[in-house]
């Protein structure tokens, strides 16, 4: 009866909300790996046991770094974590005090030292200005972070700690570089529906305002109908999405397609995060950044243009 299986899993849908990994994915994978192997509940749905979507989420994260899922679907979690460790190792070249930086940053999150870790963190704002610390800190800190939380080395707790310290340094820089903003082009930042992380957009506003952009977040999970009514106000030139890894990638790509087009002509579409990762061919007419550091670059293009439209 499978009664253990049954009693510590999960539906696919929480299964869906936990790993990023689509329903339509889980069962193919099912039928043409053999992995996952679902249980069955009472009403003969699928439950998924615990240690499998620790699995889940071991695969999602190499997935996320360019494997094939054929390639790695078969291998233990043990050789998962070998891979991703490997995959985390510096490379030749890095910068050891950056690193050792890092191992202490986590060293204050699993002891839960929220001081040490605000104080550590606003000492390389300060050295590094605003713009570099999301560059050469946050962007690299965010995938170190995620790589302890899927290899069990943090806690749901120490994780949020992590974000809620990191939202708190970029909320007072932002607003300590708000006269900076000229006025256009004028920003909506938000997230789409079932998107809870926020992280992605303080990022997107931390790099664009001292560019003098003008940002407004919206918050999370905006319905697309409400998006495309504030850009049809005329109030937005660009209207920027961030989908973090636990987000679907179709879904992700659905969405962006459909929000393009009700969108006015004029308003730019930009969009990113681990969930858009290789998917800029699929989403034309959007702009799709695979970095952060992307972004600098395209404020100036847009400009160009703006003011090449206004002559």
């Amino acid at each position: 009866m499978n009664t253990p299986l049954q009693a510590t899993g999960l539906p696919i849908a929480a299964v869906e909300r936990d790993t990023g990994l689509a329903k339509d994915t889980l069962r193919v994978w099912e039928r043409r790996y053999g992995f996952p192997q679902p249980a069955r509940d009472a009403n003969g749905e699928r439950t998924y046991p615990l240690e499998q979507v620790d699995k889940l989420r071991l695969i999602r994260r190499l997935i996320d770094q360019g494997l094939r899922p054929a390639k790695i679907i078969g291998l233990d979690v043990q050789a998962l974590v070998g891979m991703l460790d490997e995959i985390g190792k510096p490379r030749d070249g890095g910068d050891p005090e950056r690193c050792a930086q890092f191992a202490a940053i986590l060293k204050f999150v699993r002891l839960h030292l929220h001081e040490d870790l605000r104080r550590t963190l606003q000492q390389l704002l300060m050295k590094l200005g605003l713009q570099r610390f999301v560059s050469e800190v946050v962007a690299p800190l965010n995938r170190v972070v995620g790589d302890a939380w899927l290899r069990g080395e943090l806690e749901v707790p120490e994780e949020h700690l992590y974000t809620e310290q990191i939202q708190n340094i970029l909320r007072a820089a932002i607003s300590a570089h708000a006269a900076l903003r000229s006025g256009r082009p004028v920003v909506m930042l938000t997230t789409f529906p079932e998107e809870q992380h926020a992280l992605g957009l303080l990022m997107v506003e931390a790099t664009l305002t001292p560019e003098g952009a003008c940002c407004v977040s919206l918050g999370t999970q905006t319905p697309l109908e409400d998006i495309r009514n504030a850009a049809a106000s005329g109030r937005f030139d660009i209207v920027a999405v961030s989908f973090s890894s636990a987000y679907p990638a179709r879904q992700a790509i659905d969405g962006l397609r459909t929000l393009r087009s009700g969108l006015p002509e004029q308003v730019s579409l930009w969009a990113g995060g681990a969930a858009l990762q290789g998917a800029a061919r699929k989403l034309p007419g959007i702009t799709v950044f695979e970095s952060i550091d992307d972004l600098p670059g395209a404020l100036d293009a847009w400009r160009r243009l703006y003011c090449a439209a206004q002559a």
